[in-house]
């Protein structure tokens, strides 16, 4: 446990961004597992419209590194023109 007045602050901090980067996270993996299953392809840009949001998000907070979120959203992009 945490002694002083400033480390009691640094963990309900840290508790803070732990919490919502969980959130965050599930929301991102949420929005793309939505666009691979997807059924038609009308329904997949949909959900990719809303994954690349998230992915682009999640790499400038660095949630995820800026690269790793391109490259999802040129895979997810790739998985929605091969859907007929």
């Amino acid at each position: 446990m945490p002694q002083t007045r400033s480390a009691k602050k640094r963990e309900r901090q840290r508790q803070r961004r732990s919490e919502n980067n969980r959130s965050q996270r599930t929301r991102m993996r949420s929005a793309v597992k939505k666009v691979r299953t997807a059924s038609t392809k009308e329904e997949a840009e949909a959900a990719l419209k809303e994954a690349e949001r998230l992915l682009d998000r999640a790499g400038t907070k660095r949630l995820v590194h800026p690269r790793t979120a391109r490259r999802a959203k040129s895979r997810l992009a790739k998985v929605v023109a091969s859907k007929s």
